[in-house]
């Protein structure tokens, strides 16, 4: 199936017992059992829920993955990963990461006795020098969060797999219609599905898929054990939001490309990062490992002044955390996504307070286009 096609009938869409077009809200936390020596399969909504399993299989449809897991945020799915480390355990990530994942590494990994070293993820040569004897995962995020810094997926893949090393990768900007990081080498693929799979800013879930049953046993007894089971309401739905993903994000990606097209033009715009942009530093990289710049984009202002000028005039976009929603979400990553860090390393990550971040959304792109122009001074 091409993916439009998939998005409605690569996964369980009808009800086998009453041939509904939409699969039911199991809303319930248990099941009765009516053999209790026999297992029908569901006995409690934490263990197993049909709504979260049709859920499970729709990522994995998508990402052309055998074995899916559906979390009730998208920070439960990435400390599933990572508390599969260990104390002593050596992991690798890059500088440029998500604030809660950073938050996870810093306030809890390294407090269990896991040892971490934050490489320039665009550098190959880095992810290669940081191995040590008892380095156990690679995390990657490509492109990253707010910077969108890009990672050579399949070389870096290559080098873990060399050394017997686990890969997982945060494909939440991209989504599996752009970019495909199994494909890749990457073992372990990471999804908020709070943004574009959902893309109507009315969930919060996370998802994880892997080809490796080992890895999806240990995912799955974490998803378990640490309580992060999405539920029954939030999978109904982000099943009916990934309907339209296709088309939504086709005028997401569109309006964000005009919109870095016409950012790099302002002389008020002190830099714009879009891997969608030829003046990207690693554009190259990106477009060989995905199809187009995607959805998202930040930009960086000359002064303080000006961000609050802008936050203050437009109009069109919303101003939240978060991102990938219908509307366009303009985001202040200083005081929001990356407020859980230390002043010192929001900066020297590149995080400063002329910084915004940009989602953007399906509306006209007209109207996009005279806000911002009415709101860079």
């Amino acid at each position: 199936m091409k993916i439009n096609t998939k998005l409605l009938h690569g996964y369980p869409v009808i009800d086998q017992e009453t041939g509904a077009s939409s699969i039911p809200k199991y809303q319930t936390s248990t099941f009765h059992q009516k053999d209790v020596f026999n297992h029908t399969g569901y006995s409690y909504s934490r263990f197993a829920n049909p709504t979260v399993d049709a859920a499970e299989k729709c990522i994995a449809a998508l990402e052309d993955a055998k074995f899916g897991l559906a979390f009730s945020s998208g920070m439960a799915a990435i400390n599933s990963v990572l508390f599969m480390l260990s104390n002593g355990d050596h992991l690798v990530l890059g500088k440029n990461i998500y604030g809660g994942t950073f938050q996870t590494v810093n306030d809890f990994l390294v407090r269990f006795g896991v040892e971490c070293t934050f490489v320039d993820e665009s550098n190959v040569k880095e992810w290669e020098a940081a191995i040590q004897p008892n380095t156990k995962m690679f995390y990657l995020e490509s492109p990253s969060n707010p910077l969108l810094t890009i990672t050579d997926l399949k070389e870096v893949a290559n080098i873990a797999k060399q050394h017997d090393i686990l890969t997982a990768s945060d494909n939440t900007f991209m989504t599996p219609l752009s970019q495909h990081p199994l494909e890749l080498g990457i073992d372990i693929v990471i999804h908020s599905a709070t943004k574009f799979i959902n893309g109507h800013s009315d969930v919060v879930a996370g998802l994880v898929v892997t080809n490796n049953e080992d890895l999806h046993t240990q995912l799955k007894m974490h998803q378990k054990a640490l309580g992060g089971t999405l539920g029954a309401e939030d999978a109904w739905l982000m099943l009916r939001g990934v309907k339209t993903m296709g088309l939504r994000m086709e005028k997401s990606i569109a309006n964000a490309q005009q919109l870095a097209d016409y950012l790099i033009t302002k002389p008020q715009v002190k830099n714009v990062y879009y891997p969608g942009l030829k003046t990207h530093k690693d554009h190259d990289i990106h477009i060989k490992q995905a199809s187009d710049g995607g959805a998202v984009l930040s930009f960086e202002l000359e002064t303080e002044e000006q961000v609050a000028h802008l936050f203050e005039h437009c109009r069109v976009p919303i101003v939240a955390v978060s991102l990938g929603g219908v509307e366009s979400i303009l985001s202040y990553p200083w005081l929001m996504s990356h407020a859980c860090m230390p002043e010192e390393e929001r900066l020297n990550m590149g995080v400063t307070p002329t910084l915004i971040r940009l989602s953007c959304g399906i509306e006209d792109i007209e109207d996009l286009l005279s806000d911002l122009e009415n709101s860079i001074k």
